[in-house]
């Protein structure tokens, strides 16, 4: 195919606030239409012939990727119990194996969940959660088969194998045991991917059929569980952008009311914890970035909250982990993450860690009377890594880092941070990896942003990026406001009104990687996934002159289209992060930037956009109204790549070496525009 496809243009009226506009490609969002369909298929059709098929240097580029996996690997066993578990992978099998060994390391192998058997005979396969009964004999996990999110509840005996329960659909990504290990809570979603009941259901109860106990009638409020560690307590927590709501399950009593910790107001966010005869809570209240209080478990109102750990102004309280013996903070500030410990007695003290720009995440620490506290560890040029960190004697143990094949060593590899200074004059967080030796000021960048919802871009390793840097790249993550890295401000100095600071932030970050000669103008990609890819369109309408290529995944840019249609999933909810567009101050902020109401008859850099035909979060019919309309609007000669998984949602492929081969295409495509050789 020479030429790409064109869209049929049927214009079609929209009156918005008393004003008229028109949207020639709004039928594209006719999801049974055949001729969406055939335009769909036409794209992915061009892109074949434009890329030059699977064999050439898409095939080269997975086979390097895949070349680095430790493809039979094992994670590191963690006790719960009288039991190991751990979950493994196996060479040529796409999916994780669930695994558990009883008494000791040494013991006999069980497998209890085989992702790969479950996924047999579907090209989708996504399980939302394993959790093993408190008895440790039973299994509930939850299949997507679609990529749409719409999981199925499964319940097993792990002696017998034997289907104890389950069926339900619309299930979402929550669900807790109660101590019996009989009882069991999960969330269900409504028809707009909401979850917003939760029920009990009861194994071998005489009277079948699982009981509603608690449903959340307002659509801006999604429902979830946790359990405390100590395992006394299932919460229910009800959450919107900006408010929350905390209901207690006694997990030895599950059938007893609910108990509420504080009712939601406006604006007032926290979460709880438990330890002894306290609750812990971390609160917003007259603390931007949270405050730490405790209260007592009979009397959890506010009113009886007293002070633990005070507000900074510098140091974001992200999260709280009880333990028998000691608290463990998670800690935010200038884009890293830390971790304070706070012994019963004693004064509290973080952990030290071996390099100035990592990423941190949790381990499964399911002992509560544990006196070490396990946790995973990166950088942008170290894999991840699995420490236990002894809080008595403060000694830091590595477990486990996993091996990267193909001779990687990091040493070659040089770590920076930098900062880039924004139009009012912010300071705006870059982090930057390349291989030593690059021709600074000629060598191309890869440039990623996100920006949104308060959500960390954190430096994380990345396997797939050494194929980047030993070809020259600089791998960088721009750390804009909208994202939370520098605190609850810098999140709400980019929503709202002030959403703007998102992309003249990140068009700062492309100029300083150039005047600072980290990369030359004309080899400079950039690249965002979902919000990200809202970014993505916003700056190449802006600054189409600043960058090369773009890479814009299942992109969110049809902004004012889907937040003035609240039929379609998570759109009531999102008011709250982008602004309500029946307010009209709202509606005509979104369109000054939103990416589809402001493309422009102008030269665009080389891009490629994606879509999933079964994403619940951005419907598949955004991007796709995006490129044609781009597709009449540009004038250029540049690429313009359009693809469509006809059988995946918002996160791509499910299966490890799927996801590589996206990966694989994604680098053929910039390498085409840059014309590097494979």
């Amino acid at each position: 195919m020479d030429q790409p496809p064109r869209a049929k243009q049927i214009p079609k009226k929209i009156i918005e606030h008393g004003t008229e506009r028109i949207d020639e490609y709004y039928w594209l969002r006719e999801r049974e239409n055949p001729d969406v369909h055939a335009y769909l298929e036409a794209e992915n059709a061009y892109v074949e012939s434009v890329m030059g098929g699977p064999s050439d240097l898409r095939e080269k580029l997975f086979q390097e990727l895949k070349g680095r996996l430790q493809e039979d690997d094992c994670s590191v066993p963690y006790k719960d119990g009288d039991y190991y578990y751990y979950v493994r992978t196996e060479a040529g099998k796409q999916y994780p194996i669930f695994c558990r060994k009883r008494g000791s390391l040494e013991a006999g192998e069980e497998v209890m969940l085989d992702e790969n058997e479950v996924a047999a005979g579907h090209p989708y396969a996504s399980v939302a959660f394993v959790k093993v009964s408190p008895d440790h004999a039973k299994l509930a996990y939850a299949v997507d088969f679609e990529g749409d999110e719409r999981h199925e509840l499964r319940v097993i005996d792990l002696a017998t194998r034997a289907l104890l329960g389950g069926g339900v659909s619309d299930v979402d990504y929550s669900l807790e045991w109660a101590n019996d290990s009989a009882t069991f809570f999960y969330t269900v979603a409504d028809t707009l991917r909401r979850p917003y009941t939760v029920r009990r259901c009861v194994l071998g109860a005489a009277d079948a059929g699982d009981v509603l106990v608690f449903a959340e009638p307002d659509d801006r409020f999604f429902v979830s569980l946790s359990k405390t560690r100590s395992g006394r307590f299932i919460c229910i927590e009800l959450h919107s952008q900006i408010t929350s709501e905390v209901h207690l399950l006694e997990a030895n009593a599950p059938g007893e009311p609910l108990r509420l910790v504080a009712p939601r107001r406006q604006g007032h966010e926290y979460s709880v914890e438990h330890r002894g005869d306290e609750l812990l809570i971390l609160t917003n209240a007259e603390a931007k970035n949270f405050r730490l209080v405790a209260a007592p478990i009979e009397t959890p109102a506010e009113a009886y909250w007293r002070e633990v750990i005070a507000h900074r102004d510098d140091v974001m309280l992200e999260g709280v982990e009880a333990f028998q013996d000691f608290i463990v903070i998670h800690e935010l500030s200038d884009a890293l993450r830390t971790f304070r410990i706070r012994p019963l007695e004693g004064d509290a003290f973080a952990v030290a860690l071996p390099e100035t720009v990592y990423a941190l995440g949790g381990g499964p620490n399911p002992d509560y009377t544990a006196s070490t506290f396990r946790f995973t560890y990166s950088s942008l040029v170290t894999p991840h890594t699995t420490y236990d960190f002894d809080t008595r004697t403060r000694i830091l143990t590595l477990v486990k880092r996993e091996e990267v094949l193909s001779g990687y060593d990091p040493a070659q590899y040089v770590v920076e941070r930098t900062y880039a200074t924004a139009p009012d004059g912010a300071r705006i967080p870059l982090s930057l990896a390349y291989k030593r030796g690059a021709k600074m000021g000629e060598n191309p960048c890869w440039l990623y942003g996100y920006g949104s919802y308060g959500s960390v871009a954190s430096p994380a390793f990345s396997e797939s990026n050494i194929s980047l840097m030993d070809r020259g790249f600089v791998c960088a993550t721009a750390h804009v406001r909208g994202g939370g890295e520098l605190g609850r401000l810098w999140y709400e100095a980019g929503k709202f009104l002030s959403k703007k600071n998102t992309f003249t932030d990140f068009i700062a970050c492309a100029e300083h990687l150039i005047e600072e000669r980290y990369c030359a103008k004309e080899r400079l990609v950039i690249a965002g996934r979902s919000a990200g890819g809202l970014l993505v369109g916003v700056v190449v309408n802006l600054r189409p002159d600043l960058f090369c290529a773009a890479i814009a995944d299942v992109p969110f840019v049809d902004v004012v289209g889907t937040m003035m249609d609240p039929s379609l999933p998570l759109t009531v909810i999102e008011y709250e992060e982008w602004g309500d567009p029946n307010e009209r101050v709202y509606h005509d902020y979104l369109s000054s930037y939103a990416p589809y109401e402001n493309v422009e008859r102008q030269a665009y850099p080389h891009m490629l956009v994606t879509a999933g035909l079964n994403d619940p979060r951005v419907q598949y019919w955004e991007p796709a109204k995006w490129v044609a309309k781009l597709r009449t609007h540009k004038t250029d000669d540049h690429l313009l790549l359009f693809q469509t998984n006809m059988g995946a949602g918002h996160g791509g492929p499910s299966g490890r070496y799927d996801s590589l081969r996206e990966v694989a295409f994604e680098f053929a495509f910039v390498f085409k525009v840059l014309d590097i050789a494979g």
